[in-house]
C-alpha cells in the first residue's frame, strides 16, 4: 500500500514538473512542436496504411502480336476478341475475373492493364511497373524463334527495372498460342530465352557503366544465367487465348491478388 502511495506522489510530482516545463516554452515554439508531432503521427499512420493496402494491378506485357489483348478479354468477359489490335494506349479495367463470376461471396477485383507492345510505346510500361502486384509477360509460341532477340531484350529490361527488383514483382512467362501444333513448348522457350539473356548479360556488361541504361544487372557472376537467379520469382506457363485455356494465367493472378 505504501509503495502505491509513493508511486502516486512521484507521478504527481512529474506531472507538475511537466506542466511547469511546458508553460515555460514560448507559445510559437510550443505550437511548432505540437504541429511536428501531429505531422509525424500522420506520416507513420500513412506508411502503415499503405503497407497494408496491397496493389491489385496486374500488367500484361510483351511484343505486339503476342496475344495480350485476347488474353485481356478472356480474363475480363470470356470473349476471344479475334484479331490483333495495336493500341496507342493501354487497355485497362478493374473487374472480377470472368471465371470467378459464378463464385459466391466477395471476390477482390483485379486491375488489369494490357500495355502496348510496340517499341515506341513501351514507355507506358514505366508508368505502371512501380504499382504492379504481378506481371504476365506474353510470348508468341508460334513465332518465337524469329522474335527471340526482341522478346529477350524486352524481358531483360523488365527484370532489371528498379521497381521490379526492389518490389520483387513476380513475373509469369506466358507462352501463348500453344494450342497450335507447330507451337514451341514452354520448356524450349524458357531454355532459349535463358541462353539469349545470357548473351545480353555478356554484351551489356562489356559496355561502359556510363552507358548502361538498366537499373540492375541480372544473374550470378561466374554462372550461366537461368531464371532462378533473378531477384524476383519468374515462372513459366502455357496458355491459349484463342481457345480459352488460361487456367495457369488466372491462378498466377489470384496468387498475387488475393480474393
Amino acid at each position: 500500500m505504501d509503495n502505491w502511495e509513493d508511486m502516486k506522489i512521484v507521478a504527481e510530482q512529474w506531472s507538475k514538473q511537466g506542466i511547469e516545463f511546458v508553460q515555460q516554452i514560448p507559445s510559437p515554439q510550443l505550437y511548432a512542436a505540437i504541429a511536428l508531432l501531429l505531422l509525424a503521427t500522420i506520416w507513420l499512420f500513412s506508411i502503415r496504411l499503405f503497407r497494408r493496402t496491397k496493389s491489385n494491378t496486374v500488367l500484361l506485357s510483351g511484343l505486339s502480336g503476342s496475344g495480350k489483348t485476347m488474353l485481356f478479354y478472356r480474363l475480363r468477359d470470356g470473349s476471344s476478341h479475334q484479331g490483333a489490335v495495336t493500341s496507342m494506349e493501354p487497355n485497362e479495367g478493374t473487374f472480377v475475373l470472368h471465371y470467378e463470376n459464378i463464385k459466391k461471396g466477395k471476390v477482390k477485383p483485379v486491375h488489369l492493364v494490357d500495355v502496348p507492345g510496340h517499341s515506341r510505346l513501351r514507355s507506358k510500361l514505366e508508368e505502371y511497373l512501380p504499382r504492379a502486384a504481378a506481371i504476365v509477360f506474353v510470348v508468341d509460341a508460334l513465332e518465337f524463334l524469329p522474335n527471340i532477340r526482341a522478346v529477350s531484350e524486352y524481358l531483360y529490361d523488365i527484370l532489371t527495372n528498379a521497381s521490379v527488383v526492389k518490389n520483387k514483382t513476380p513475373v509469369l512467362l506466358c507462352c501463348n498460342k500453344t494450342d497450335k501444333i507447330t507451337a514451341h513448348t514452354k520448356e524450349f522457350i524458357r531454355k532459349q530465352m535463358e541462353k539469349e539473356i545470357e548473351k545480353l548479360r555478356c554484351s551489356r556488361s562489356a559496355v561502359s557503366t556510363a552507358d548502361i541504361t538498366n537499373d540492375f544487372t541480372l544473374g550470378i557472376e561466374g554462372e550461366v544465367f537461368n531464371f532462378s537467379h533473378c531477384h524476383n520469382k519468374v515462372t513459366v506457363a502455357e496458355a491459349s487465348g484463342l481457345t480459352g485455356e488460361i487456367d495457369q494465367v488466372q491462378d498466377f493472378i489470384r496468387e498475387h491478388v488475393k480474393p
